[in-house]
């Protein structure tokens, strides 16, 4: 064994092997030795667990193909693209919605230049970056003012914190919901310092509930967007005009959470409509709030709406710095929501409304030239069919509803399916799909057909083990 040590070769020798290497060159020096070391340990394992057990196993012909190999793989980012085949639009673990074109370039613009991000053009003075969206988003929504944070989170919190801070906050049991990561209303609520006040049954409420709850003490009423799940059968809840004229005969705030809240009205579309922020407003809500990465389609933000008295105070919260988005966001935010001023362009260049809306007669094309590809590229390695399949919105959005599509179906011959799916993390790009009856499936809802031949060479990097 010790014979087998002193012939591994030294890292100055690894990196003068590598020295033409195109992947080695575009890395760091130091990233390049920590690599070689890395390499080499593993080499050393290998030796002490008897895997190596020649001295010609330790050749630099034998040892540079593995250690190009190595390097490859371990100089990846770790953020990385993946390719999304699940055919769930607004994918929490993939970055949720794609941004539009217009979007990017707008992001792009406000990295490579200054830009007036709190530089008022009119005045020369010092501006507010909130008034870039702030505008286009009481257009959008009918509402009397806006404000933008970071997340929905955050805008749940800092609305509380800003209203109801030492008051109680009136609620639906049947609201008192949980979102993944384990972010639920009472929690949060009693971070931001008001005071949960629940009324009613799981699965029923009712205007008197409310009532009976209102006290000197009370700071304001809300309702929780049920997003994620439904509940079915047996129910009542207040509706938001209902709440409303609570709300003015005893002088309180009707706050709404929408979550994954929605400028696009759906049905018609095969799907449930869901309340719009547009409807909210009118119906009377106070103070609304809603996320601007998920059906929205925009970049991670949480987006208030409402009436000037309340939006006023809550953008004078000094915990507003903390929450505050950056010109990336703002960029990104604008761009998409003057798509919205046109609400057929919004559909077609928003990527999150052309996925939700792309019609079966679509995908079932998609799916076929999808099945072509990877049939040409592939071969007799894999068997591959096209049948039909359901997709999803995600994001907490229609969590009830499938949206009937096509999926490619592939199966290895020589490779259980289960195995597959596991290689596939680990291709350049990833390939992430889900499995149904055995099969791989890709659904083309959420692969664009610029992505289908590197579908097709992450398939066969995973067959191969060329990874």
């Amino acid at each position: 064994m010790s014979q087998l040590f002193r012939h591994l070769p030294s890292v100055d020798a690894v990196l003068s092997a590598l020295s033409g290497d195109k992947d080695m060159e575009s890395l760091p020096r130091p990233l390049q030795r920590d690599l070689v070391n890395g390499f080499l340990d593993l080499c050393r394992e290998e030796i002490k667990s008897g895997v190596i057990t020649e001295e010609s196993a330790l050749g630099m012909d034998v040892l540079l193909p593995r250690i190009t190999a190595y390097i490859r793989v371990q100089a990846r980012p770790h953020f990385r693209r993946v390719l999304n085949a699940t055919g769930v639009v607004v994918h929490t673990n993939m970055g949720r919605s794609l941004l539009a074109k217009e979007a990017v370039d707008a992001v792009v613009e406000a990295c490579a230049h200054y830009s007036n991000l709190e530089f008022d053009l009119a005045t020369g003075e010092r501006g507010s970056r909130y008034s870039h969206v702030e505008k286009i988003l009481c257009d959008i929504t009918g509402a009397e003012a806006a404000l933008v944070v970071n997340n929905n989170a955050s805008a749940v919190f800092i609305m509380l914190e800003t209203l109801a801070k030492g008051r109680e906050v009136v609620v639906s049991r049947g609201q008192l919901v949980e979102i993944g990561g384990s972010f639920r209303i009472p929690d949060v609520m009693a971070k931001s310092g008001a005071t949960l006040r629940e009324v009613g049954a799981t699965n029923r409420t009712h205007v008197k509930d409310y009532e009976g709850a209102i006290n000197e003490n009370t700071g304001a009423l809300m309702r929780v967007h049920t997003s994620n799940f439904r509940l079915i059968g047996f129910t009542k809840e207040v509706t938001l005009p209902e709440m409303r004229d609570l709300g003015d005969r005893h002088d309180l705030p009707v706050l709404e959470d929408l979550g994954s809240g929605s400028l696009f009205r759906f049905d018609g579309m095969g799907l449930i409509n869901e309340p719009t922020v547009q409807e909210v407003v009118a119906q009377g809500a106070d103070v609304v709030s809603f996320s601007g990465d998920k059906v929205l389609g925009g970049p991670q933000a949480g987006i208030i709406v409402g009436r000037k008295k309340w939006i006023d105070m809550i953008k004078k919260n000094p915990i507003n710095r903390a929450m505050r988005i950056d010109k990336m966001t703002l960029a990104a935010l604008e761009a998409t929501l003057r798509l919205y001023l046109d609400m057929d362009e919004a559909r077609e260049k928003v990527p999150t409304l052309n996925m939700i809306t792309m019609p079966y007669k679509t995908l079932r094309a998609r799916a076929g030239r999808l099945a072509k590809v990877l049939r040409t590229e592939l071969g007799e390695a894999v068997e591959v069919g096209v049948r039909k399949g359901v997709s999803r919105v995600g994001g907490g959005a229609f969590p009830e509803q499938d949206i009937a599509t096509a999926l490619v179906t592939v199966v290895p011959r020589d490779l259980h399916v289960q195995e597959l799916k596991q290689r596939l993390l680990d291709t350049e790009p990833p390939l992430v799909a889900r499995i149904e009856d055995d099969a791989f499936c890709l659904d083309p809802r959420t692969l664009d057909p610029k992505e289908y031949r590197l579908a097709a060479d992450a398939i066969r990097q995973a067959l191969t083990l060329q990874i």
